[in-house]
């Protein structure tokens, strides 16, 4: 374990879940920073650990635009980037409305994110969610009546199909901890209202609900949140190659669409029959059917009496023979 003469044991264990994150990666990195204490804990930590890796790291610092003064905001986290020996920029992004102002000010973060790494020839983008971050998450996901896939959480580790590597170093470090290695550095973060603004549903998880299981449970609920997570997360893994397996033999393409045989799905059980149904209509048409919806459309395979097509967004299932099409509604 890692005890340097005078090296404060948050900044250590901040350092720690860094240099594990780093390692064997060559490429550069981009971090986040918000300059609250969570990223700016991160960009400390990186600015640390990145050049003893031989790692090229830039903070990049998001400017959404959505409160007065933002970009004054965004310039002061910049130069406390600097200040730590990160190279720093500003992005300013545009927050497009619609599906509401927490997923459309992510979006419009990922994308400006994305572009920068792209810009810098970064491989992977280093964020500051912490423990706490993911207790939130399960417990928002438990609330909306969300699948095992939502409750697990987020992934240390993400890649989509194009753009870089998303990290999540802090997975396992609580935000009591990332205050406290801001402290022991003298880092000043700034403190977002947006944080303690209860119209926002995670903020009344954070501020209240999680609190009050603490008081009423007993102390750890969000430690067993992040396990649960992980846990599921492992199912998920492993039910994601099982459908990657089974979908090469089982479903074809279909005029405007997909198709899936009836005697293959219905052989399958219930739980990969139904991730099958979603995950296949997610990578045709982009969209993720309901628990409600995803069972109409096992039961053309599993319970038909003849029924007519089921209306999806953007798409209909129905049986034609001895197999499923999902085609685009003309």
């Amino acid at each position: 374990m890692e005890r340097r003469p005078g090296l404060d044991p948050a900044v250590a264990e901040v350092r720690r879940a860094v240099r594990a994150s780093l390692e064997g990666r060559r490429g550069a990195v981009v971090v986040a920073l918000s300059g609250g204490a969570d990223s700016l804990a991160l960009a400390a930590a990186t600015a640390f650990e990145a050049p003893r890796s031989g790692i090229r790291a830039e903070a990049v610092v998001i400017d959404h635009g959505l409160q007065p003064g933002s970009a004054a905001i965004a310039e002061r986290a910049a130069d406390v980037a600097r200040a730590l020996g990160l190279a720093a920029r500003v992005v300013a992004v545009e927050v497009h409305p619609g599906g509401g102002p927490e997923a459309a000010a992510r979006d419009a973060r990922y994308l400006g994110l994305a572009r920068a790494a792209a810009e810098t020839g970064a491989d992977a983008v280093l964020l500051g969610h912490t423990l706490d971050d993911q207790a939130e998450t399960v417990l928002l996901g438990l609330a909306r009546g969300s699948g095992a896939a939502s409750l697990a959480g987020m992934a240390p580790e993400r890649r989509d199909a194009t753009g870089p590597a998303w990290l999540r170093p802090l997975l396992a470090v609580r935000r009591e901890t990332t205050a406290a290695a801001c402290l022991a550095e003298n880092l000043d973060p700034w403190r977002d209202p947006h944080n303690l603004d209860a119209a926002f549903a995670r903020v009344r998880v954070r501020e209240t609900v999680l609190p009050m299981l603490e008081r009423e449970l007993g102390p750890g609920i969000a430690e067993a949140l992040a396990r649960t997570a992980e846990q599921l997360r492992e199912d998920s893994d492993a039910f994601q190659d099982m459908i990657d397996e089974t979908i090469e033999d089982i479903v074809e393409h279909a005029e405007a669409g997909i198709s899936v045989s009836v005697a293959a799905l219905a052989a399958n059980p219930p739980a990969l029959r139904n991730r099958i149904v979603r995950y296949v209509v997610d990578s045709e048409f982009g969209v993720a059917l309901t628990r409600t919806q995803t069972l109409e459309v096992a039961r053309l395979a599993t319970d038909w009496h003849g029924q007519g097509p089921i209306d999806l967004p953007g798409c209909l299932a129905r049986r034609v023979g001895g197999r499923i099409e999902i085609v685009a509604r003309g």
